[in-house]
């Protein structure tokens, strides 16, 4: 067998390496082994310790205690479960310490976290029995607990007398939890007996019961009173970390029974979340703060004294170790510089340590460690492995792993190849990039057509082994091979190299203006290499426009154009739009300014000075132009009497763009303003600016009289004036009211009257001396607060007439059926003196009765119907004239009676028949009884089955022929016709649809002895 040179061992090793690089791989810990406290008690025989590691081939494992080797082959109590450590019949004392796992392959090493196992456990108390305690009743008592060997937290109680229930805690009796003893600030004889101390490891579960101590409480003397003595205390200081709880306990002995109270030396209010329990005794502060920190007392006080006893919390702001900077594993070829760092924080700051191969690091020749940075010179075969970063306080310690694989073989373009082909337009720059895969670091050289290839003015090989060719002509195109060779090898990689024609924007976008609501086209075209495929994108100030979410945006065009058409814009289309092109060589672009002008922006900050009544000054700011300049301001108002805004009035008439003030006149005294400004440009009116604060001009002299003054009207003897009243936003201030001023016609001296209310609109006046139609000069003024304002013109009004004298003539009265008289008559002539008759009133009662029972019914004409009446009955009817003055004197009454009422008996047995589009009705005569008027006719009424018009015929006769189209249900009913008016229908009878040429039926009243007939028939054939 041939012996392989040292030189080819090692290439044939790293392309080993190479091959199996993405997969195999030193170990890394997946779990590692904890601080544990196992309970342990009879029925444990088992403990596990976790550890699992992944590596590639898999890890194998190893376990140390305390810095020693455990052999899991020939210890009977270790045995390992995968990377699992199983303890079997651990013990306290052998098997509690400090373990490491250790995991290798073929790679290296790494070791874990150092773990600290511990045991809990509880012995029982010593069966030694105890000695009996004597003590006088007045005096303190401390029992001691002694608790038995033990480890874990526990906790203490104890019982009396054998009782099943623990002894209850007050401020004369407490248990420490820190030493397990009880105290009794002051024995009474009732605390004589037995007292047993129980003890439980909460992680365990276990109890221990200690041997009774009898207690024994002295007759012969009396304890006298003393002042408080704290036998139980909280250290002097005692350092607390965030987030922990903290219990501080107190207890004094004393008689009387002293009283235990809380509080912090410097004064501050103990916090809320702080417990206080078993009388006082502990006090507990839950999530320690660092603002809980500071020196507690207690104080413990009784009628001989007080003592008091302090602490100081410290807060303990210690951090635990973490990471903030790991390591990587590291592939580097022969002879390069490795330089690892790692980084932890805590509180206080750690200290570092390296492993390689789970064994410690010593800096030696190219090996370097400062701290936390590790750095190994030429690294060789010989570095390669797992390499460990631990980072140490008094808090603990963590571990940061990676692997270290040194690669050597011969240059390599399977990954990186040269490109195969490369692009370059005319005139640009190429640069053919050649990196083979080499260990060490491979030599380059470029050759074209077979001649090796130099540094020229336009062409360089970098230190990288890139080519950078520039300023690229057609000449340049073809086919470039870099070759590679180190110490173990040489090889070579070929590209071309392709040369096209630069692209050009032969249609770039140019700037324009647009108003609001238009569209534009930005064009774009280009002139390229005929076998490039140019790709068109448009951005905005920026941002690429994204055409599928913008409705606003279409690109146009295609092949060599890519124009951007922009739809309805909007002032926020403003800005820069830049067009621009790629091909597979180069990028071009090209840019332009959208300048979108549109209705001016709203005024800013409105405000209103030297308020009178009738005038404001206005100053505002200007808003936005939106690039057309503002050509005029409009100023609105709104009043709470006004329909919205209202366009006012200003100094100037109309305010130029370039001035941001004005002052609004002829507003109305004593008013509620708001005001805004509008502004207008060459593109439109802009949106209005925010209203002012409401405002109230100045009071002042009302200017506005009533107007529409008139009057008449009224009772004998009466002048009424009336008037439209001045609205509330022209009455100038408070205090508002009107004088009403008359006199006869022809007299020089006016009568005024004061009407003190806004909304008065009528006035009169009354004097039994007042001719009937007397004419007046009448006019009305207004005054307020301010004073009095103007008065209206003088009209002519005339006092109220005198009520009609004569009653109406010839009341004559016909009845039209029997609920229904029709009343007619002459008119009073207007000769008579009475004034205009403005209607006539008819009274009606039945005979017999009362006028005083009298109904009433007003008319404006000489003829009235009467409804509602009472068939047959006499009725007394009388008539009277009404003018504006009142009613005048009734005609004489006379009787008149009603006709007879219709039958209440409707049309009985009505019998149809259809034949084609005809239907026969025919019906019993309808026989009015005494009482009832005779039947003179009857009426038939016929519709479709729904809502419609009705169709009416009246006939003498009792059948009826009805021509009625096909195809819809109908409905008829007939009444009978008398002199008192129609009878009772018939109720509705339903024509079917004419689905056959010949139907009939009939509506017949059917008698009670034939249905009991046809129910008897029914049974006798169910029977039988």
């Amino acid at each position: 067998m041939k012996m392989l040179l040292p030189w080819e061992l090692l290439i044939l090793l790293s392309l080993k390496e190479c091959l199996a690089e993405n997969t195999r791989h030193g170990p890394v810990f997946t779990q590692e082994p904890s601080d544990s406290i196992f309970p342990l008690s009879t029925d444990d025989k088992q403990v596990f310790i976790n550890c699992k590691a992944k590596g590639n081939p898999p890890p194998h494992y190893r376990w140390k205690m305390d810095g020693g080797e455990i052999n899991t082959q020939s210890d009977p109590y270790y045995s390992l479960v995968e990377g699992n450590l199983l303890i079997n019949n651990p013990h306290v004392v052998n098997h509690g310490g400090v373990y490491q796992c250790i995991a290798t392959n073929t790679f290296g090493t790494v070791v874990s976290r150092e773990a600290k196992v511990q045991f809990a456990f509880l012995q029982n108390f010593s069966r030694k029995p105890r000695n009996t305690v004597s003590v006088r009743e007045g005096q303190a008592v401390v029992l001691l607990c002694g608790p038995p060997p033990h480890y874990g937290e526990i906790k203490y109680w104890w019982f009396f007398n054998g009782q099943r229930s623990f002894l209850q805690q007050d401020a004369r009796r407490f248990i420490s939890q820190r030493t397990g003893n009880l105290y009794v600030a002051k024995v009474e004889a009732s605390d004589a007996g037995n007292y047993t101390c129980a003890v439980r490891n909460v992680m365990t579960n276990a109890t221990v019961l200690s041997s009774p101590t009898p207690v024994v409480v002295r007759r012969d003397a009396v304890m006298g009173e003393y002042e408080p003595k704290i036998e139980v205390q909280f250290p002097d200081t005692l350092r607390v970390s965030k987030g922990s709880s903290v219990k501080l306990e107190c207890f004094a002995l004393g008689n009387p029974v002293p009283s235990i109270s809380w509080r912090r030396a410097d004064g501050n209010p103990l916090p809320g979340k702080i417990k206080v329990n078993h009388s006082s005794g502990v006090l507990e502060i839950p999530y320690f703060r660092p603002e809980d920190a500071g020196v507690y007392e207690c104080v413990a006080a009784n009628s001989k004294g007080r003592n008091v006893a302090r602490g100081q919390l410290v807060f303990n702001n210690a951090e635990h170790l973490h990471w903030v900077q790991t390591l990587k594993d590291a592939h580097m070829a022969i002879d390069a510089n490795l330089q690892w760092e790692c980084k932890a924080v805590g509180k206080p700051r750690p200290t570092y340590k390296w492993l390689k191969n789970g064994q410690p690091l010593a800096p030696e020749g190219r090996i370097h460690v400062e701290a936390s940075r590790l750095t190994i010179s030429r690294i060789s075969l010989s570095d390669s492995g797992m390499y460990q970063c631990v980072a140490e306080s008094e808090h603990g310690a963590v571990y940061a792993s990676a692997e270290l694989k040194v690669v050597a073989s011969p240059p390599n373009f399977a990954r990186r190849p040269v490109k195969t082909s490369t692009v370059i337009q005319r005139g640009g720059e190429a640069a053919l990039e050649c990196r083979p895969h080499a260990s060490p670091r491979a030599t380059v050289s470029w050759w074209r057509g077979g001649e090796p290839l130099k540094d020229s003015e336009r062409r360089i090989i970098t230190d990288d082994g890139t080519l950078r060719i520039t300023n690229i002509s057609a000449s340049d195109a073809g086919r470039y091979t870099c070759l590679a060779r180190n110490s173990f090898g040489t090889s070579s990689s070929t590209g071309t190299l392709l040369v096209k024609e630069p692209t050009r924007i032969v249609v770039p976008p140019l700037s324009v203006d647009a108003a609001v609501g238009q569209s534009i086209v930005l064009p774009c075209e280009v002139s390229s290499d005929s076998s490039l495929v140019p790709i068109f994108k448009w951005f905005f100030n920026g941002k690429a426009i994204d055409f599928s979410r913008q409705e606003h945006f279409e690109m146009i065009g295609g092949g060599f154009a890519g124009d951007l058409m922009v739809r309805n814009i909007q002032l926020k289309h403003s800005g820069k739009y830049v067009c621009v092109v790629h091909t597979e060589v180069d990028t071009v672009s090209a840019a332009a300014d959208l300048i979108v002008r549109g209705p001016p922006g709203a005024p800013e900050g409105l405000a209103v000075s030297d308020i009178t009544d009738t005038t404001v000054q206005l100053s505002w700011g200007a808003g936005a132009d939106n690039h057309s300049p503002v050509t005029v301001y409009v100023v609105q108002a709104r009043t709470p009497f006004s329909i919205g805004w209202q366009t006012v009035r200003t100094v100037p008439d109309s305010v130029p763009g370039q001035m941001i003030h004005a002052t609004v006149k002829d507003l109305n005294p004593w008013v509620d303003y708001e005001f805004r400004v509008v502004a207008i440009n060459g593109v439109g009116v802009g949106e209005p600016g925010t209203p002012s604060k409401h405002i109230q001009t100045q009071a002042a002299v009302p200017k506005v009289a009533p107007v529409n003054v008139s009057g008449g009207g009224g009772a004998r003897g009466e002048l009424v004036i009336t008037w439209e009243p001045v609205p509330e936003e022209q009455q100038s201030a408070e205090g508002f009211g009107y004088v009403v001023a008359f006199r006869p016609l022809g007299s020089s001296t006016w009568i005024q009257t004061v009407l003190a209310s806004p909304d008065a609109s009528r006035y009169t006046y009354r004097n039994e001396s007042i001719a009937p139609l007397s004419q007046f000069e009448v006019k009305v003024g207004v005054y307020n607060s301010m004073g009095e304002g103007p008065f209206s013109l003088a009209v002519t009004v005339l006092s109220a007439e005198e009520e009609p004298s004569e009653a109406p003539s010839r009341v004559r009265a016909r009845a039209l059926s029997a609920s229904v008289i029709e009343v007619y008559w002459e008119p009073v002539p207007s000769e008579s003196g009475s004034g205009k008759v403005l209607a006539y009133q008819v009274l009606f009662w039945e005979e017999g009765s009362e006028q005083s029972e009298a109904e009433s019914l007003r008319v404006v004409g000489t003829t009235a119907l009467l409804s509602g009446l009472k068939g047959s009955t006499a009725y007394v009817i009388s008539v009277r004239a009404q003018n504006s003055a009142g009613l005048g004197p009734c005609s004489p009454a006379f009787n008149y009676t009603t006709k007879k009422p219709p039958p209440r008996q409707p049309p009985a047995n009505i019998e149809w028949n259809l034949t084609n589009s005809k239907i026969f009705l025919n019906w019993e005569h309808v026989k009015a009884t005494e009482n009832e008027s005779e039947v003179t006719g009857y009426k038939v009424l016929y519709r479709q089955n729904w809502p419609g018009r009705t169709t009416s015929l009246e006939t003498n006769k009792t059948s009826v022929e009805l021509q009625i189209p096909s195809g819809e249900d109908y409905l008829i009913e007939i009444k009978a016709l008398t002199d008192g008016g129609e009878g009772t229908s018939s109720g509705p009878i339903r024509i079917p649809k004419m689905s056959s040429l010949n139907s009939e039926g009939c509506l017949c009243p059917v008698s009670t002895r034939i249905i009991h007939f046809i129910l008897f028939f029914c049974i006798f054939l169910f029977i039988f």
